[in-house]
């Protein structure tokens, strides 16, 4: 692999790693170092770093937050339920 290369990807520990854990991008870099602008992208898919995944992990989040809203609203309303009834 090309010294400046070496030199990219000592610097982004992220995309060393996704290159060391799929070696065809060790090869796609060693034969055409100017994939390096399409190794980023890959690489934040990987990671789930893309717009897209961040909002499906947003939607999942707050699906669980109101899913324990109600059931904390379930466990007081029959908390009071049980109040008036003694």
């Amino acid at each position: 692999m090309r010294a400046e290369l070496q030199s990219y990807l000592d610097g982004k520990a992220d995309e060393k790693l996704f290159v060391r854990l799929h070696p065809e991008w060790y090869r796609r870099l060693g034969r055409a170092p100017w994939e390096l602008n399409r190794l980023k992208p890959e690489a934040d898919l990987f990671y789930g770093r893309t717009f897209g995944q961040r909002m499906d992990r947003m939607n999942q989040r707050a699906g669980v937050l109101s899913m324990l809203m109600s059931m904390a609203q379930a466990m007081t309303s029959t908390g009071n339920e049980n109040k008036t009834e003694n």
